[in-house]
């Protein structure tokens, strides 16, 4: 029984994980206009532009005054509404993080906004560079306020493009492998500004980048340096079930099997919508620890949660053939459900990667396993031979 079935835990040993990078993953913007008439506003277009990683989006309201843009990928964006050509509200929606799920609503009231703009042209003229005018009739206390602010205000405009670059460089770099590149531009985002989870996140993805290449201890010491930069990003942001998700991928590959499964519980926890792959990838990375039982769980899991997921099927099908009983005459008998997980696969993904084996597998329960070798190329008898 184990030696005719061992090709199908082989088939288990080397299942691959996913990884929800952040490029990966999409996310939706929805909202609503109401115009300086108090009313919905038709036709105003909403611009969303991503900070993170260079992107521009565009969507019109309808009748209503509501718009809706999916597909945008998970990150940091700035929303402005613009009407007739002209920019109308660009401020009150800076720095807006997408999230998966549910669309992130940011709604703009033009009434509101065109007061807003007023207070702050006045905050901001008050700030500009002081004439001889104004120096004559402000107090020398007001005047070194009035500086202080001014150096401030510059200060922070100049480590606010120091930060994009750095964490731009970075992000660049891991996209070409230059990882080595990245870890030190992203450690220098990190210093700029240590509050950012998505610096922290990326910082670690680019340090399991660079432990591909190492071995041995040094290639333990940048897991640590991993770990260290995906916890400060989940205490940054303990409900980024991506970041979890990676996470656990991470500690996988440094053989912390008990804390990568916690994560990706954890992960599948917050965000439904994705949880059939993170079950999934708990399920292989029980695989390759050896603990088919639990695997087989997780597999199971998976299905539950997405029902069209065709490789957790496929998987538990797999699962469940190391559990069949062969007969002494080789006749192959499955346990109850196992068919099933293979059909399932065939009927979501009737050309996929697995669609052979899922075959195969079928067929290997309706006929007896053969224990004896013929060579494939061998005449049939009362064939004709070729002349």
């Amino acid at each position: 029984m184990q030696r005719k079935l061992s090709r199908s835990l082989t088939a288990l040993a080397g299942l691959l994980l996913c990884s929800f990078a952040a490029s990966a993953q999409t996310s939706s913007l929805s909202g609503k206009v109401i115009g300086e008439d108090g009313q919905p506003l038709k036709d105003a277009l909403i611009k969303i532009e991503r900070k993170d990683i260079k992107g521009n989006y565009k969507v019109k309201t309808n009748k209503k005054g509501e718009y809706f843009h999916a597909g945008l990928p998970l990150g940091t964006y700035d929303v402005g509404v613009e009407v007739d050509g002209k920019m109308m509200d660009a401020v009150t929606a800076r720095g807006v993080r997408t999230r998966l799920g549910d669309p992130t609503p940011i709604d703009f009231d033009l009434q509101v906004a065109k007061k807003e703009a007023a207070a702050r042209s006045a905050a901001i003229s008050s700030g500009a560079p002081l004439t001889k005018e104004q120096a004559r009739d402000m107090t020398p206390q007001q005047k070194a306020e009035m500086e202080k602010a001014m150096k401030e205000r510059e200060q922070a405009m100049s480590k606010n493009k120091a930060l994009n670059d750095a964490f731009n460089a970075g992000m660049t770099a891991v996209q070409a492998g230059q990882f080595d590149v990245a870890v030190e531009s992203l450690s220098k985002a990190s210093e700029l500004d240590p509050k950012q989870s998505v610096v922290w996140a990326n910082l670690a993805d680019a340090y399991m980048g660079q432990a591909k290449a190492k071995t041995g201890a040094e290639q333990a010491a940048l897991y640590a340096k991993a770990y260290e930069a995906y916890t400060k990003a989940l205490e940054l942001k303990p409900d980024d079930a991506a970041a979890h998700n990676n996470f656990a991928l991470a500690l996988a590959k440094g053989g912390k099997f008990p804390e990568a499964q916690a994560e990706l519980n954890k992960a599948a926890q917050m965000d439904p919508p994705n949880a059939g792959k993170y079950f999934y990838n708990l399920g292989a990375l029980l695989v390759n620890n050896q603990q088919l039982e639990p695997a087989g769980e997780a597999f199971k899991k998976a299905m539950d949660a997405d029902p069209n997921y065709a490789d957790a099927y496929y998987q538990y099908g797999i699962y469940l053939i190391s559990k069949a009983q062969v007969t002494a005459d080789g006749k192959v008998t499955p346990v109850a459900g196992t068919k099933e997980a293979f059909q399932k696969y065939l009927e979501l993904k009737p050309d996929g990667p697995y669609a052979d084996s899922a075959k195969g597998m079928l067929a290997s329960m309706d006929v007896q396993i053969s224990t004896e070798y013929k060579n494939p190329s061998a005449p049939k008898k009362g064939a004709a031979k070729k002349k």
